[in-house]
């Protein structure tokens, strides 16, 4: 009969102490990462399995975080919040969490999910994403007094709970500055309806850079819904009327994709500048803005496990995103 492997079977292995092996089972962000990198080495070479149940009555929690799956929109800019959930995934494993996905249509049926979800799996903690004014997926939580962080920025209150989020207003900036260095001046910008955290945030940084250098914006802000045919529909107008734009910086893929097609077609060249830099911005050689998401969903497991443990973290990060220049821009 083969030798029961066991905790100190594998301290033995790794060469170090039962604790060691333990706290990169429980606590795994407290070891350092080459210890834990051996240790780690040591189970899986022996094949050791932790007895979760045992596991979770000793420590009174279930390591498993659960967050949503955004709707499918375009299949372009969803593909953000999926980099976001693999990063998510395989670094809450690191730290020996796991993943529960949900789907939900709309805030109501997702708060509806949170109640169901807790009562079902006795869930350590939730990460939110896609927030906005007045959140209340973040207030019913809270009410609650049930663990989360947010990727994003609580819009309304910027100390309200534990969040990371991406600088889009920098992003915007980047973009901004390197289209006046090339020598545009009337650069548009296509954003999202006014009101949107996200969007206004992105706005903001083309917005403060146009003024900064003396440049007149009126006329060059469009507000609409995401999407390839809005962004073509949007910029083809702006080209169509007096001093139209030699730029545009967009809010989205989606939004520079659809100006890209309408640029095209113009009698002089636009540059076409998008946010995301999703797979698709890449194919086309569409220039664009590229987030951070491994770096930020790391950031967010730091932040749950420093809040479970009782041992928090900076509970506010704020990310730099950087832009991507291809021939469109």
């Amino acid at each position: 009969m083969a030798e029961k492997v066991t905790i100190a079977t594998v301290a033995r292995h790794a060469q170090v102490s039962r604790q060691t092996v333990s706290n990169v089972l429980n606590a795994p962000h407290i070891v350092r990462e080459e210890t834990r990198r051996r240790v780690q080495e040591a189970i899986d070479a022996l094949g050791y399995r932790a007895n979760q149940a045992a596991r979770q009555m000793r420590t009174g929690r279930s390591r498993l975080i659960a967050v949503r799956i955004e709707p499918t929109r375009d299949g372009i800019n969803g593909s953000v919040l999926d980099r976001f959930l693999h990063g998510l995934t395989e670094t809450a494993d690191a730290a020996g969490y796991r993943v529960l996905l949900y789907t939900a249509r709309d805030d109501d049926q997702e708060i509806t999910t949170y109640d169901d979800l807790l009562g079902a799996y006795d869930l350590d903690a939730f990460v939110l994403t896609g927030t906005k004014h007045g959140d209340p997926r973040t207030a019913w939580l809270a009410e609650r007094e049930v663990p989360f962080v947010t990727f994003g920025r609580p819009w309304d209150a910027l100390d309200g709970h534990p969040w990371v989020d991406v600088d889009g207003a920098a992003g915007t900036a980047q973009v901004t500055r390197h289209l006046l260095d090339a020598g545009h001046r009337r650069i548009a910008f296509l954003g999202w309806p006014t009101g949107s955290g996200v969007g206004d945030d992105r706005c903001a940084g083309w917005r403060t850079t146009m003024t900064a250098a003396g440049l007149d914006v009126a006329g060059l802000r469009r507000e609409t819904e995401d999407g390839i045919a809005e962004g073509e529909r949007e910029l083809r107008d702006l080209l169509a009327r007096d001093a139209p734009p030699t730029a545009v910086v967009c809010a989205s893929d989606s939004l520079a994709l659809g100006a890209l097609q309408a640029a095209r077609g113009a009698a002089a060249p636009v540059a076409v500048v998008g946010f995301d830099d999703t797979p698709v911005a890449a194919a086309v050689g569409l220039s664009s803005v590229s987030q951070p998401l491994s770096a930020a969903a790391a950031r967010c497991v730091d932040l749950l496990t420093g809040l479970l443990d009782g041992q928090p973290t900076d509970p506010h990060v704020l990310l730099t995103p950087a832009l991507v220049l291809r021939h469109t821009a």
